[in-house]
């Protein structure tokens, strides 16, 4: 079964992040901040990771970059979710390693589009 691996310090976005990708049909891991985040990844190899940007203690951006230097993180696809909507910041996001982002707040199908977008064989068919 495919796993993403979902870095939200909020409990609630956590929560319905997870739902979302139960219901694309992939095993959701968590991690409450970017250290367990990382420490996480490298444990269990997701195919994907969905990443807060504004987060205590070390911000997404720091992150990204860390995961991008970490051996057999480089290829894994990062999907930025964020409130941040300036082009500057949606920039930053590319710039520390991420694939794609999201602005929040999205819907189900706007979240599903990304991860098709950026893993078309990790995604399954979702109906319409």
């Amino acid at each position: 079964m495919k796993k993403v691996l979902i870095i939200e310090d909020h409990a609630d976005m956590r929560e319905l992040l997870s739902w979302q990708v139960e219901l694309m049909g992939f095993v959701p891991l968590t991690a409450k901040q970017a250290r367990e985040g990382i420490e996480k990844a490298v444990a269990e190899r997701p195919d994907l990771i969905i990443l807060d940007i504004l987060m205590p203690g070390m911000d997404g951006w720091q992150a990204a970059r860390e995961l991008r230097e970490t051996a057999g993180m480089k290829d894994v696809p990062i999907l930025a979710a964020t409130a941040l909507f300036r082009e500057a910041d949606l920039k930053a996001c590319t710039d520390a390693g991420c694939n794609g982002y999201i602005v929040k707040p999205f819907t189900f199908q706007e979240l599903h589009a990304k991860v098709q977008e950026l893993v078309p064989s990790l995604s399954p068919t979702y109906p319409r």
